[in-house]
This record gives structure tokens, sequence and C-alpha cells, in this order.
């Protein structure tokens, strides 16, 4: 454990200033303010559609949902899987990395798990700001009727959805980025996944939920509930979600292989 913790410092300290990094703090605040004020500037025509409260929270989250899950959060993880690993390929310390007195495996999973925690902390942050904007709006104008609907589950349950979903896409990127150490490759492949995706998701392909890239797609659906229960407060634990962990769960194995090969070039 404390070999994994070093690791994870190590990996911060190395990539603190890296686009991936910052990109994870500043979409969501980016993102959620831009939805916030365009709800600001239509607030007149928003309020004259007299949306009740649970609908109006659906609209707003789901602004950012829509925006993020279907589009934004599979390039992100693409970057973010390539930005972890091009560290060590464009310095070229590999070599220097494993030459360090920690044991391969937590050198390994602390890279793994530091581009885990950078997906965590994005989508973290679209919750709380999504929640914390949508009250603020409430303050501004005060016709509003935000604060008439707890929006908690829907927020935590959809971006616990994007969350697990997204880990199929980031443990294959990582071995991409492990494989190859320039930009097109990794990126290119990850472009027409996602691509692939999106289109056989949306047409409804019974085998989508096999495509890693459709996950987040598929995952933001709404999914029926039981009759009398909140339509908004759909189960988490769905077919894309254990697909998505088994995904992750064997390319991570396959992804530490590779590595351990790797670091006696």
């Amino acid at each position: 454990m404390h070999a994994l913790y070093i690791s994870l410092v190590s990996e911060f300290y190395k990539s603190r200033k890296t686009l991936a990094f910052w990109a994870a703090i500043l979409l969501p605040i980016i993102i959620c303010s831009l939805i916030s004020f365009g709800f600001y500037y239509d607030a007149e025509k928003i309020i004259a559609n007299h949306y009740p409260p649970m609908l109006l929270w659906a609209n707003y989250s789901g602004a950012a949902l829509g925006v993020m899950g279907f589009l934004i959060m599979p390039f992100y993880v693409i970057f973010m899987a390539f930005s972890v690993n091009n560290i060590e390929h464009k310095n070229d310390t590999w070599k220097m990395l494993f030459a360090q007195p920690l044991n391969k495996f937590s050198i390994y999973a602390a890279k793994y798990l530091y581009a885990i925690l950078l997906i965590f902390i994005c989508l973290f942050l679209f919750a709380t700001l999504t929640y914390t904007f949508g009250h603020i709006l409430q303050v501004l104008i005060p016709k509003f009727n935000f604060n008439q609907y707890n929006p908690s589950n829907i927020l935590i349950n959809s971006y616990a959805k994007l969350f697990l979903a997204s880990l199929g896409i980031l443990s294959l990127q990582f071995i991409l980025s492990l494989l190859w150490s320039d930009f097109l490759k990794p990126m290119g492949i990850g472009f027409v996944g996602t691509i692939m995706g999106i289109i056989t998701a949306n047409v409804g392909w019974k085998y989508a939920y096999l495509i890693p890239y459709s996950l987040p797609t598929l995952a933001l659906r709404i999914t029926k509930v039981k009759k009398g229960a909140d339509p908004l407060a759909f189960p988490v634990f769905t077919q894309e979600i254990w697909t998505s962990l088994i995904y992750a769960s064997v390319l991570f194995i396959i992804g530490y292989f590779i590595v351990t090969k790797k670091s006696i070039k």
C-alpha cells in the first residue's frame, strides 16, 4: 500500500500541469456555467412553460449529461488515458520508472487508479456544480421552482452510471496508449470507436452493449421503474454497467502484462 501511495503521489506531481488534469476541473465549471447562463438568460421563456419541479431539474441536469455523456466524456477519457502514459513515452522514462525500489504492480496500478481518479473528480464536480448552480438560479430568479424537488437521486445515479460506464473505454485506451507512443493511433482508434459506439447505441442495435465506446450512451437511457416510483430514480447496475466492469477487470490484467514486458526492454 505504501508503494501504491508513493506512485499515486508521483503521478499527481508529474501530471498536475497537464491539460488532462486541468480539464477534469475546468470542463465541469465551463459547461455548468454556460448551461446556467442559458437558463438565466431564457428564464422568462422557461417559466412560461410551467415545468413541474422534477421536469425542470431533468431538463437542467440533462443538458450537462447530454453534452458530457454522449460526446465530451468519451473523448476526454481517450485523451486522458493517452496523457497519463504519454508522460513516460515523451520523456523515455519507462526504464527509469521501473528502476525505482517499488514493485511493478504498484507503479502500473497507480497510473490506472490515477486515471480513474481524474474521471471521478470530473464527474463529481459536474454533479456538485449542477446541484449548486440550480439552487443559485433559484435565488437569482425566485419564480423558478428548483427548490421544490430534490435532484440528488437523479444526479447520483446518472453520474455514477456514467463513471462506471467509462471504465471500459478507459481500460481499452489505457492499453492502446501503452502499446503506442504516438498520438494518432490511440486517438484515431478511440475517435472511430466513439462514433461507432454512439451510432450503434442510438439505432438500438441489440449487441451495442458489447462495444465499450457505446456504454456511456447506453448508460444514460431512461430506464423503466416500478409503478408509483419516481420516474427518474433509475437503477445503476444495468447490463451495460456490468459489461463495462468486466471489460475493465480483464483489460486491467492484460495491461499489467504488457507493461511488465515493456519494463525489461
